[in-house]
């Protein structure tokens, strides 16, 4: 009973409060940090990382900087996504389309995207195509391997009753693989941002001029630690925007799924 009670007590409170109350941990923590000797030189004083944006703008840097490292993640996300999700049903429904590329999948996903942006830089030059490939790849992985999950764990019992009705592949593919594997796709989604996200910095190494993780790479060999930090700030905050935005056709995609609240 008492357990019942402090859940409905919890249930109460509004999200705002709890996302306030989230940020100030954050504030208080950050401000710990930034007043104990041991880590003062690397998380400076929040004031002083946010003043930084101003410098940054000055400079030309910010904006433009924010607007090439999201044209080079989407473009790479999309190119991931439409390749990774035909190639992951193509693997689940089809053995010999498996058998030949899932040790592939499986041995490139393993290597860090440090480790073949040299080879994508040879072949592709500098700029932004090597970035738009390295992207392309970690993303691409991402997704295949999760929607391939799904699409192998939808229920047996359903593709054999439709097939009983006289479904035929087509059929079977809109009416029942492609709906219960919608809530894998959003995973796949939400998991190939944060891919794209996370690997700026090793894309962004291939000789940019411009981009979030170009500038966090070029401040820190300066020691410039306070943009560094907000430069980093930035790309949590793009990933917590798209992880919103997310969820909000989550909620209309997959209404019907039975969800259970914690």
């Amino acid at each position: 009973m008492p357990k019942k009670k402090d859940n409905d007590i919890i249930s109460k409170i509004p999200k705002w409060v709890w996302l306030l109350l989230s940020l100030l941990a954050a504030v208080l923590l950050w401000t710990a940090l930034s007043r104990n000797p041991a880590t003062a030189n690397s998380f400076y004083p929040l004031p002083e990382v946010f003043a930084s944006a101003k410098t940054m703008i000055d400079r030309g840097f910010l904006f433009q900087d924010i607007a090439s490292s999201l044209i080079s993640a989407g473009i790479g996300f999309a190119l991931g996504f439409l390749f990774g999700v035909p190639i992951a049903f193509l693997m689940a429904w089809y053995r010999p389309v498996r058998y030949i590329l899932e040790p592939w999948i499986q041995f490139v996903r393993n290597i860090p995207p440090l480790a073949y942006v040299p080879l994508v830089v040879i072949s592709a030059g500098i700029g932004r195509k090597p970035q738009i490939i390295v992207i392309c790849l970690a993303t691409f992985l991402t997704i295949c391997v999760t929607v391939f999950q799904g699409v192998i764990n939808v229920d047996e019992t359903l593709i054999k009753a439709a097939r009983v009705l006289g479904a035929n592949d087509t059929v079977l593919f809109i009416k029942v693989i492609f709906p219960a594997t919608t809530p894998f796709i959003i995973t796949a989604i939400r998991l190939g941002i944060s891919a794209a996200l996370t690997t700026l910095i090793a894309a962004e190494s291939t000789g940019a001029i411009a981009g979030l993780g170009m500038r966090i790479k070029t401040l820190s060999t300066l020691f410039d630690t306070a943009p560094m930090l907000l430069y980093i700030i930035i790309v949590g905050v793009i990933g917590m925007l798209a992880e919103k935005i997310l969820k909000f056709f989550e909620r209309r995609l997959t209404s019907w799924q039975e969800k259970r609240e914690i």
